[in-house]
């Protein structure tokens, strides 16, 4: 009798000690997920300084507020592209800098502003002058941080 009543009483704190250690390893597995969603950003955002960017495209031009013929290569014939973003959760006012690369060279640098709110869309376009090859348009911040890059090639 004696031994059963210590065993019961091992099986009991073995349970609670489960217990304890499953409380454990869940808020080890939610402090986790927390981390990751503030470090890691919603698929297909990222967060910048102040704002998030939705979309960073590249495409012949903007119809209707929106990016038209977004690729990421383009005909010698293309004499004019246009890059797009749309930032959301805008904290503030803010600038944001498109810095055109052919190849290594910066070859053109446009700021434009965000305006505090929900949404902004804006766009730089820039004249290709036949020059084929690889490109890059970089976004900066207004502190001239690089926030994202988008490539593109003309053949």
């Amino acid at each position: 009798m004696v031994k059963q009543i210590t065993e019961s009483r091992s099986v009991h704190e073995r349970g609670k000690k489960m217990k304890k250690q499953g409380v454990v390893m869940l808020v080890l597995v939610l402090t986790m997920l927390v981390g990751w969603a503030i470090v890691f950003p919603a698929y297909g955002q990222e967060k910048a300084t102040g704002f998030t960017i939705a979309r960073f495209v590249v495409g012949t031009g903007v119809e209707n507020r929106e990016p038209a013929g977004v690729a990421e290569t383009f005909p010698a014939s293309t004499e004019k592209v246009c890059c797009f973003l749309e930032a959301t959760g805008i904290a503030e006012d803010t600038e944001v800098s498109f810095v055109w690369f052919y190849g290594e060279k910066e070859m053109l640098k446009t700021s434009l502003p965000l305006k505090m709110g929900s949404r902004w869309r804006t766009y730089a376009t820039k004249n290709l002058a036949g020059m084929k090859g690889d490109w890059k348009v970089e976004l900066r911040d207004s502190n001239g941080n690089p926030l994202k890059e988008i490539k593109f090639k003309v053949e």
